[in-house]
């Protein structure tokens, strides 16, 4: 894939979680894969995440989220990329969240949730089959 069409990838570590060591492993992942991929740091909040995501024209938001607060972010993050008319921007994300979440998570538009175990490649992989290369 040449530099014109790259996925472009915004990810982010929202709230107060800092723990950071997982989401750098599949940003640099992805990085490695070819993607283009904006890490916009600890303790982001949703508006800043969605103004970052539409700033740099990402095709993708991936979240990772430790601290139980998941269902708030991605909520508050999808009602934004609505407002901002922005919606066709893909919601992926990992993190500690519990199993009987993700139907909802999958209600409210996540596209997909990576938990504990995935691999870097099946993320990956994953991203380069759902996520549109930006012209």
């Amino acid at each position: 894939m040449d530099a014109v069409s790259r996925i472009r990838v915004v990810i982010a570590k929202p709230g107060l979680d800092g723990h950071d060591r997982g989401v750098k492993i599949v940003a640099r992942a992805l990085r490695d894969a070819g993607m283009e991929v904006v890490y916009t740091g600890l303790h982001q909040t949703p508006e800043q995440i969605v103004r970052t995501a539409i700033q740099e024209d990402a095709a993708a938001i991936g979240l990772s989220i430790l601290s139980g607060a998941h269902m708030t972010l991605f909520a508050k993050v999808i009602e934004l990329l609505k407002e901002h008319d922005a919606d066709d921007i893909v919601v992926f994300g990992g993190g500690i969240i519990p199993e009987a979440d993700m139907p909802e998570l999958e209600r409210m538009g996540v596209a997909r949730v990576f938990t504990p175990g995935a691999t870097t490649q099946e993320i990956v992989e994953w991203v380069r089959s759902a996520v549109p290369a930006r012209v």
